[in-house]
């Protein structure tokens, strides 16, 4: 006889299995409620107290540079950019072209580096500023371009003009650091606002941000971040208001901002979602669908990218300049760009020393015996599994650590060649996933600690050092970035086997020499220069600028016979190089007045060898055969 069912519901039911008994529940991490600690002032929970508590921090820290004049890439992007100078008039063509594109056609070259620099909206700004500190017109800018840095009247009013930029410079990362607050506030630690101050505070003191904040050429950093967490920003409210159109759009500008800032913005496509998953607590599939529209922002961004920049040079891959690892094997190019990423952590945990540039042979290639290299693959690996560890369980520190790799993946040179081996300022982004691990291991942490006063007073107090020690570290360091010769002086003692900086500080050395009021001390200058030309030489041996560099400084020694070797290499190992024969000739100008005429016709035969056209070199030869048959010696001008 058939049992009776009194559930009509179980009778349709398919026999269930029994749940394991000692299945483990999955943990997910939910934040407790915020409750103000009544021992904390009150002001200090307010958005805008503390939007004017971090940003009066970076102006205090920064202030010190608001005097500095131009350093490192500001030449590239400022002093020798036509269309910088140009101000509204050159927006066009800083929209249209390669950031670097007037640098380069300067010295008849294309593209240098692996992918192009499309990044013009920082530049923008530049030209902006330029129009109002005064635009110069087309017809005038090649020569404004061809003498900046010369000492006088035109330098004067360029460092007048640096140091406007400086001062906007700062300004602008006291709002960078003003919307990463309320992206704190507002995102990632939403039912926290003192925990997202700890954390904005720890990212607005870090000294790896001088390079970022005190050359201004790096506004593009400022801005990339800046413009990524508006989109974080915008999308959130999107999502919580889906009736407001007008928070997509925003999301939607200011993720293009954020690419044409600079190239970053491509990790939102992991971020983005993975935001929507940890904090909305959307399920995958939905975090997906709804970064769709932010994915076709990306296609039109690289599609137009695509149209603009122009194909890399054939020189590119081979020069070691934008190609550290060019002399390097398949596993020293491997194993040296996993043991480099390291670099970047310790920086994060330790900014000590600090350096401009790290450009080879900075860094030795290493292999896979190195156990450096097999640390920095543990550590990163361990990173890995911690991330899966907290995004199982929804947790804050998941977002962390998928900032810090997301942004270093783009950068280390395993996926994408960056065209140096790394730099300070590249980790700018990865910084503020480390800020947020800090403050929050710092917050908690020191709520572990019994009695509650004595755990507050240790935040306290770990912040007061945190403050003192990083704060003394970023002032210091901004005082070298002054110029070109404050840096590469110091940074010398750091990274005394760079081509380029003993390449930067020989140059200084060679300038110095036309302010000296001592024909000793001219000459002096001018040895010590040769001397770091030629160690930078040793290191690369076709190190063009180099060569140009040392054959002027020997020019300027009139030792003739030095500058014409070290020109005639430049022509050996660039061809295309501009006014090579005019400097050829101007050698061949110092062994005439010294009365050595072989020695002159010879630099001048080889000045017509190298640009065929180049008349100077052919009167000066005919009006020195026409002397020799006369008997005469008259001086041939130079130029």
């Amino acid at each position: 006889m058939a049992k009776k069912i009194n559930n009509p519901v179980q009778a349709n039911r398919p026999l269930q299995r029994p749940a394991a008994v000692n299945k483990k529940k999955e943990e997910v991490y939910v934040e407790q409620p915020f409750v103000p600690d009544p021992k904390i002032p009150a002001w200090l929970y307010s958005f805008k107290n503390q939007a004017i508590l971090v940003a009066m921090l970076a102006i205090g820290l920064y202030c010190n540079t608001f005097n500095h004049e131009y350093a490192l890439d500001d030449t590239i992007l400022i002093v020798k950019n036509e269309y910088t100078y140009e101000g509204f008039a050159g927006i066009p063509s800083i929209l249209t072209k390669d950031a670097f594109d007037s640098y380069y056609k300067q010295f008849n070259s294309s593209n240098q580096l692996s992918g192009g620099r499309y990044r013009p909206l920082s530049i923008v700004t530049f030209a902006i500023e330029q129009q109002f500190m005064g635009a110069i017109p087309k017809s005038k800018v090649d020569s404004v371009v061809s003498h900046a840095g010369e000492l006088g009247k035109q330098e004067d009013t360029l460092n007048k003009n640096m140091h406007v930029r400086h001062v906007l410079g700062v300004l602008w990362y006291a709002l960078s650091v003003i919307v990463i607050l309320y992206f704190l506030r507002f995102i990632v630690f939403r039912n926290n606002p003192l925990l997202a101050l700890i954390a904005a505070v720890l990212f607005t003191i870090h000294p790896l941000h001088t390079e970022v904040v005190a050359n201004v050429k790096s506004r593009d950093e400022v801005m990339s971040l800046m413009f990524i967490c508006l989109t974080f920003i915008y999308a959130f409210k999107y999502e919580e208001m889906k009736e407001k159109k007008g928070f997509l759009v925003a999301g939607l500008v200011f993720f293009f901002l954020a690419f044409l800032s600079k190239e970053y913005a491509v990790g939102l496509m992991f971020l983005l979602p993975l935001s929507f998953y940890l904090f909305k607590r959307y399920s995958i599939s939905k975090s997906l669908v709804a970064t769709i529209p932010y994915l076709i922002v990306m296609v039109f961004y690289l599609f137009m990218r695509l149209q603009i920049i122009g194909p890399k040079s054939a020189d590119a891959e081979t020069d070691i300049l934008n190609n550290p690892y060019a002399l390097a094997n398949e596993a020293q190019q491997l194993a040296t760009k996993i043991s480099t990423t390291l670099n970047y952590l310790k920086l994060l945990i330790f900014p000590h020393p600090l350096s401009a540039d790290y450009s080879y042979n900075t860094i030795p290639y290493k292999d896979f015996t190195d156990i450096i290299v097999w640390v920095s693959l543990a550590v990163h690996l361990a990173l890995i599994r911690a991330f899966f560890y907290f995004f199982k369980r929804r947790h804050v520190l998941s977002f962390a650590i998928a900032i810090y790799f997301v942004f270093i993946l783009l950068i280390c040179n395993i996926i994408f060649n960056i065209g140096g081996t790394m730099g300070e300022r590249l980790c700018y982004h990865s910084s503020l996933g480390f800020a947020i691990a800090v403050a929050w291991l710092l917050y908690y942490g020191t709520q572990k600690i019994k009695p509650e006063a004595t755990g507050r007073l240790a935040l306290a107090g770990c912040m007061v050092l945190l403050l003192g020690l990083c704060g003394f570290k970023t002032i210091d360091r901004n005082q070298y970035w002054k110029n070109d010769q404050t840096l590469f002086f110091e940074d010398i003692k750091v990274c005394p086997n760079s081509v380029l900086v003993n390449a930067d500080v020989a140059s200084s050395y060679v300038n110095m020499s036309d302010a000296e009021k001592t024909e000793q001390a001219r000459v002096d200058d001018l040895h010590k220069g040769i001397a770091y030309f030629s160690k930078a030489i040793e290191i690369n041996p076709a190190f063009v600028s180099g060569y140009l560099n040392r054959g002027m400084a020997y020019f300027k020694l009139k030792i003739p016979d030095s500058a014409y070797g070290n020109i005639l290499r430049v022509w050996e190992l660039y061809p295309k190089y501009p006014k090579v024969a005019e400097l050829m000739y101007n050698v061949g100008v110092n062994f005439y007045v010294e009365r050595k005429f072989q020695q002159a016709m010879m630099a001048w035969n080889t000045a017509l060898r190298m640009d065929p056209n180049y008349g100077p070199a052919a009167s000066a030869i005919a009006t020195l055969n026409n002397q020799i048959k006369a008997g005469q010696a008259q001086p041939v001008s130079g130029q």
